[in-house]
């Protein structure tokens, strides 16, 4: 999991890639040589080689890239976007890792490589106020928080968004459902965002001593930290309030890093659908002039464990449809809080 404000830019930027691609496509593109397609394949195969968070499955990723070009599977692939299509499925078909992602941009890529320090500054400050306008406008990722027959709370989380602009929202929240018999967090149209919110929101649901929640794991950098409960949460804490986490098939990065940990910890239910599976901690590099790649450069784990959710998904403990799995969990928290 990445900061935020990373997260924001980088979903944003894409919207707005795909738009020019689709552009591009329609005014032609200039076509790729074969030349070209090997020395794009040469470019991300040392980009994965430096990068990716399993250097085993990078050799193997590297492997079948050049197996495919060897084997002419590629010229047919003249279009850039098909072409960066293409890459990302055999990628994603060795890793099973779907934040691995090919995208093909030149304009954004001649304009990162143009950009000074003082033209980044700029364009972050437009980016935060273009974050905090769409924050705003979506509640900080909260979409809905009442009191359910039988004062069952519950909460629905679209976005896990930084405390410094989710917090107050996620506190007055938790203040809403102080007295409840149960909590019921809604997680299925939730697709990740802050890791800080993950520990922010946990903490709700344990007492003040720390609990170890999780290790990360920065290939690059070659760091390992960890994040832990915190001690102290503004409002009121539920350590012991029967906790239940609805997921359904979008849910997504950041949301399956919470499922994850609490299911681990025997704190909470999932009740649901196995999530998409994306554990990985992601950022991008360029390759060539025409291509970038979003590269998963580390990992989150479990002490519990020692692994995670990538490729598989958190299976729920009561797995059920997604549009059912509220109704589910409703009935089991009145059954198991009757006085």
């Amino acid at each position: 999991m990445v900061n935020l404000k990373l997260v924001v830019i980088i979903v944003f930027a894409t919207f707005l890639l795909f738009q020019n691609q689709e552009l591009a496509a329609q005014i032609g593109e200039p076509k790729l040589s074969r030349a070209e397609m090997a020395l794009t394949i040469d470019s991300i195969n040392l980009k994965l080689q430096g990068n990716y968070v399993f250097p085993e499955h990078a050799a193997e990723m590297s492997k079948r890239l050049k197996q495919n070009l060897t084997e002419g599977k590629y010229y047919a692939l003249v279009n850039p976007i098909e072409f960066a299509r293409q890459l990302t499925s055999d990628l994603q078909s060795v890793s099973k890792d779907k934040h691995l992602m090919v995208v093909f941009n030149p304009s954004i890529i001649a304009r990162e490589r143009a950009s000074t320090a003082e033209d980044r500054a700029n364009e972050e400050a437009e980016w935060n106020k273009e974050l905090i306008k769409n924050l705003t406008r979506d509640n900080y990722g909260f979409r809905e928080v009442k009191i359910l027959d039988g004062n069952i709370g519950y909460l629905d989380i679209r976005e896990f968004v930084d405390p410094k602009h989710g917090g107050e929202t996620l506190t007055a929240a938790m203040h809403f459902l102080s007295n409840t018999k149960a909590i019921i967090l809604d997680l299925r149209e939730n697709d990740g965002g802050s890791p800080w919110m993950v520990q922010l929101l946990a903490s709700y649901f344990f007492s003040s001593e720390p609990i170890h929640l999780a290790d990360h794991y920065n290939r690059p950098k070659n760091e390992l930290t960890q994040s832990w409960t915190l001690p102290y949460v503004p409002g009121v804490r539920r350590p012991d309030v029967d906790l239940y986490i609805l997921t359904s098939k979008k849910t997504f990065s950041a949301a399956e890093a919470f499922s994850y940990q609490l299911k681990q910890l025997g704190r909470a239910t999932i009740i649901g659908e196995t999530t998409a599976g994306g554990a990985h901690l992601t950022g991008s590099v360029i390759a060539t002039d025409k291509f970038y790649v979003r590269i998963p450069q580390g990992r989150t784990t479990s002490p519990v464990t020692n692994a995670n959710w990538e490729g598989t998904g958190v299976a729920p403990h009561i797995e059920i449809s997604a549009d059912q799995a509220l109704k589910t969990a409703h009935a089991k928290a009145l059954e198991n809080s009757k006085d």
